[in-house]
């Protein structure tokens, strides 16, 4: 169990999970910047997170859900949970928006399980499944929270946690991913990648600029 001073953001797991670095320079050096992915994203999560509550048959639908869990030592907000009508009570069904398409990694899956952990943790349950909807294809791809998704999620937020204490952003590893990441020229992956720092590089620009003026 974390103390309520050591929480992290949920949205911390999905960042490491797409990449520690990406991870670090958010959360730990405060860094962001925005393409069009970011503000595509953004505007989604306007419509989506109105906190307001809607009703369909058999369904209550709630947004902007808060959400903590002291096991995960995690805190955040779901952008929607759907209460579908059981038994004796309702049974929640958590769903996480996203811009894109459906993804071959599995760092949303594991945002959408923090977010389940979350809610069964706070009211005493069991949530077997939630939904990715993904605003490209307008599809809803529902999760299934088996205990293999449950042990990389707690894994992953152990990670974040140890990452936040060593207070060390980790080296690069470039790849197809960086082509979409809004920081890739304040992370210089390519640059780092060969251990050379940011103000080496911007000295080496400048040399060669002057030298062009000659």
């Amino acid at each position: 169990m974390y103390a309520a001073s050591d929480f992290i953001a949920l949205s911390a797991l999905q960042h490491f999970v797409y990449c520690p670095r990406q991870c670090a320079l958010i959360h730990i050096e405060q860094v962001w910047a925005e393409n069009s992915f970011t503000a595509e994203g953004r505007v989604m999560h306007e419509r989506v997170d109105d906190g307001e509550t809607s009703y369909r048959s058999g369904v209550r639908t709630t947004r902007s859900v808060l959400l903590r869990s002291s096991m995960l030592g995690a805190s955040g907000i779901a952008d929607v949970v759907e209460w579908h009508k059981g038994n004796s009570l309702e049974e929640p069904f958590p769903i996480e928006y996203k811009r894109g398409r459906q993804k071959k990694h599995d760092a949303d899956k594991v945002q959408l399980c923090a977010q389940a952990i979350c809610l069964e943790e706070m009211l005493n349950l069991t949530i077997p499944a939630g939904a990715l909807f993904y605003g490209q294809t307008k599809r809803r791809f529902d999760v299934t929270f088996d205990s293999t998704l449950r042990a990389k999620t707690v894994s992953t937020a152990e990670c974040v946690h140890e990452l936040f204490r060593n207070g060390v952003t980790p080296l690069p590893e470039p790849g197809p991913k960086c082509t979409q990441c809004s920081l890739q020229e304040l992370c210089l992956p390519k640059v780092v990648a060969h251990n050379r720092s940011a103000k080496e590089y911007v000295h080496k620009l400048l040399h060669e600029l002057s030298e062009g003026e000659i």
